[in-house]
């Protein structure tokens, strides 16, 4: 297992080159932009412009509601296989930089803006976002109406679309009236190009049974070690698509985090001896993700901390017996209102979530593992958005307290875990001492 020796927290300890200054596959002439066309699964199209790479690009159309920290979203893994909307119409006002990364690369398969800045302003940035998306080979579109279109989905539903700037010689696209329609195929509303990039999106694979942990996930174990250069507990911390900041808020704790690839075995998690085992975010349906919970099973069984977040979360209450289910169009923002049911307390929160777990919000449930409870509910909506376990030592929330980006109101829960690492310790000592 090799050793990160570079700033704790990130994930892969390289930094990320700067992109030429004008990639080959970005039209170089805005006085005459390159037409783009976006294409929901109902048959809504959407007219634009391309923005970053020149391409065609299929995904889950999601939105996010954050006005800023759109690099954070651009690398999140959370994001591989799906098509990111900003509602906020002004994107990219500071560019790029290497430190705002959460990832090696860009995992969003296809990026949509209104109103994009051509001329970045900060001392961080090295270049500006259109440059860093086309090199990356990240097809978007700029200049629809982000709003109708999150309104669309907000009452449809998150669905499987697509964008395309290849469709030159097509008169709906190229036509700067065109602006977007709501006439699907069978109305006769679109063009042949049009009908047949609908058939494409239809054909595309669907966020549903899709397995995308171990795409995402670290090929090869690798430490972060602990702030302080002392490591207090030893954490194995599950990759399923973690975030740069998340092992970076246990090391500055004092934890020493190994992070392990997606389909590690609980039996190795267990041959490391970890005073916790952490489950992190990611992307995907998390019905696919049996081997992490059988995985999951074996560290509960063996009484270790667990404490899991977002994917994480939907996999802890997998293990514990629970189901979970498609929302209709996510949470995905770092303005999500939680309400903790112990204190009362309400705390803003960043999530990147399309599936939920289903658990009765009040009273406490019996499990295979003991009694659980709802530990946090999603204000908007009374989704489950934590679970606590009541008689072993775990926890988990749906939402990111290590933000990256968003508010940090929920970052005493890493404290929580360090806690809770404590007291199992303690507790063996005891058995311990009494033994001998």
């Amino acid at each position: 297992m090799s050793t990160l020796t570079t700033t704790p927290g990130s994930a892969a300890g390289d930094q990320l080159a700067a992109p030429a200054a004008a990639p080959a596959n970005r039209p170089a002439d805005r006085a005459n932009p390159t037409r783009a066309v976006l294409m929901l699964e109902d048959g809504r199209s959407f007219v634009g412009e391309a923005y970053g790479a020149i391409g065609e690009t299929f995904g889950e159309a999601v939105f996010c509601t954050g006005m800023t920290g759109y690099q954070e979203t651009l690398s999140d893994p959370s994001f591989h296989g799906q098509i990111v909307i900003m509602t906020a119409p002004h994107i990219g006002n500071t560019g790029v930089n290497d430190a705002d990364y959460e990832s090696d690369r860009i995992q969003v398969a296809g990026f949509v803006v209104r109103d994009p800045a051509r001329r970045p302003s900060s001392w961080r940035s090295r270049g500006s976002l259109d440059d860093e998306l086309a090199a990356a080979g990240v097809v978007g579109i700029s200049g629809i109406d982000t709003r109708a279109l999150t309104r669309h989905l907000r009452e449809r539903g998150a669905m499987r679309c697509a964008i395309s700037s290849t469709l030159a010689d097509d008169s709906a696209v190229n036509d700067p009236a065109a602006g977007d329609s709501a006439a699907g195929v069978d109305e006769g509303g679109q063009s042949a190009a049009l009908a047949a990039l609908l058939d494409r999106v239809r054909s595309s694979p669907e966020m549903v049974g899709a397995d995308l942990a171990p795409v995402v996930s670290t090929p090869e174990p690798y430490v972060v070690p602990a702030a302080s250069g002392t490591a207090q507990f030893k954490v194995a911390a599950l990759d399923l698509g973690i975030k740069r900041a998340t092992p970076a808020a246990m090391a500055a704790l004092g934890c020493e985090v190994h992070v392990l690839p997606a389909r590690t075995t609980g039996e190795e998690l267990l041959a490391l001896e970890p005073d916790g085992v952490f489950l992190s975010n990611g992307p995907g349906d998390p019905a696919t993700a049996d081997y992490a919970v059988e995985a999951l099973r074996t560290v509960l069984r063996a009484d270790v901390p667990v404490f899991g977040i977002c994917f994480g979360h939907q996999l802890l209450a997998r293990a514990l017996g629970f189901e979970t289910y498609k929302l209709t169009y996510g949470h995905r923002g770092v303005n999500q209102p939680v309400g903790d049911v112990a204190t009362g307390r309400i705390a803003v929160t960043s999530q990147n979530h399309g599936f939920a777990v289903r658990a009765p919000l009040t009273g406490v449930t019996d499990t295979p593992f003991g009694r659980v409870v709802a530990s946090h509910i999603g204000l908007n909506d009374e989704v489950v958005e934590g679970l606590e376990c009541l008689d072993v030592p775990a926890f988990s929330v749906q939402f990111h307290p290590e933000a990256a980006p968003g508010p940090h109101d929920a970052a005493n829960l890493f404290e929580r875990f360090r806690d809770l690492m404590a007291a199992a310790r303690q507790a063996r000592a005891a058995v311990a001492g009494g033994e001998s």
